[in-house]
């Protein structure tokens, strides 16, 4: 049986890479042009958008779809391998000194290019950044990030930091903004800290989606925080996330730098803003409140509502998941998209659950030790 830390480790990270998977065949098109191609709205495994998927995109020859997880799910459990490694919590220093070499260094099986490859032979160019500043460019770690386009490519992964956090938002939005400090600036730096902060007041028992936005409001600055409250005061209007996409989208246009037209970018995209935000993240918040914290709902949501359609199911289903645990991942998606991308979905979130609570005692110990001198410090003299 069990621990309620396990399951709801395993349901985050179980929930977070079956969003991910579903996600990956509606990324980058419009809620029109995905029902038009699936003759309906998508709830659940579908092939590529396009049937020659080798040559629709030659700069992304990705398989996205048929239950394939992409480049969301392999960052998220090399972190968890991160964590599994170090026995601490993480700062932008462990990056170079873990995370670059799980990307350089062991070839695993890549769903999307269908071989055995390394990490960096998959991820986009936003987190090559991570090895080309930190490796090759010996760039402070803490000062890396800087420069790089300003996307969620750093807080897609950070799900770890909030179960690692468990029921301690702040302590998660620290630990995150410290980390991605080596990947992101600006408002995506912002969104891995806040991500991580919603994944750990998820990971409370008792724990709901108001909570769970309202926890990462508390933390939230700038563009990302009134991204936050405009996207998810519409949501709360909207009751079936079949129809939610205009009205999301236009609740969230103000703070995004990225057209309507997703793949076609003016100057101004992905540069660094204190009045912007990223998509992702209101957006999968927006879902998990439509939803009203269910799994299938706010999954699916963000896999229908397109444009960074894999980040944002699998940032909504890594809350959601760790809100209902294991068994509101439904079995056969988990089975399926196990099976296509020849990954063991409950592995990851069981070893971090151990790592967590290992982390937690040293956690612990620290802290008693630190009353003692405290108390020694205001205690009277004489």
């Amino acid at each position: 049986m069990l621990t309620p830390l396990q399951d709801k480790a395993v349901g985050c990270l179980a929930g977070a890479a079956v969003g991910d998977a579903l996600g990956g065949a509606t990324e980058g098109w419009t809620p029109e042009q995905i029902r038009e191609r699936y003759a309906g709205v998508v709830e659940g495994i579908v092939p590529p958008f396009h049937a020659d998927w080798r040559n629709a995109r030659p700069i992304a020859p990705y398989h996205k779809g048929d239950g394939h997880i992409t480049d969301d799910t392999l960052m998220t459990h090399a972190l968890v391998r991160v964590y599994v490694k170090a026995e601490r919590h993480l700062d932008a220093y462990a990056a170079a000194e873990y995370l670059v070499p799980e990307m350089m260094g062991e070839k695993r099986w890549v769903p999307e290019l269908e071989a055995d490859a390394l990490l960096l032979q998959r991820v986009f160019l936003a987190e090559k950044w991570l090895v080309a500043r930190l490796h090759y460019g010996h760039v402070d770690p803490r000062e890396a990030g800087v420069g790089n386009i300003v996307n969620c490519g750093a807080a897609m992964y950070m799900a770890p930091v909030g179960v690692v956090n468990a029921g301690d938002p702040a302590a998660a939005y620290a630990e995150a903004v410290d980390l991605a400090g080596a990947h992101q600036s600006s408002y995506g730096r912002e969104a891995a800290g806040v991500f991580a902060a919603a994944v750990a007041e998820a990971m409370r028992p008792g724990a709901s989606a108001e909570t769970v936005v309202a926890a990462a409001l508390r933390v939230a600055k700038d563009g990302t925080r009134a991204a936050i409250e405009a996207v998810c005061e519409r949501a709360r209007s909207i009751s079936d996330w079949r129809d939610a996409a205009p009205d999301l989208r236009a609740a969230m246009a103000p703070f995004d730098t990225v057209a309507d037209t997703y793949r076609d970018q003016g100057l101004g995209a992905r540069r660094p803003s204190r009045v912007h935000a990223i998509e992702e993240l209101p957006m999968a918040l927006a879902f998990l409140l439509i939803a009203d914290g269910g799994y299938r709902g706010t999954v699916l949501g963000g896999v229908n509502y397109g444009r960074d359609a894999d980040s944002i199911a699998s940032m909504g289903g890594a809350i959601a998941g760790a809100l209902g645990g294991r068994a509101c991942v439904p079995e056969q998606w988990r089975a399926d998209i196990a099976r296509a991308s020849r990954i063991d979905l409950e592995a990851p979130g069981l070893e971090l659950a151990e790592v967590a609570r290992r982390i937690h005692l040293a956690d612990v110990a620290a802290r008693r030790e630190h009353e003692r001198v405290f108390s020694e410090l205001t205690a009277p003299q004489g």
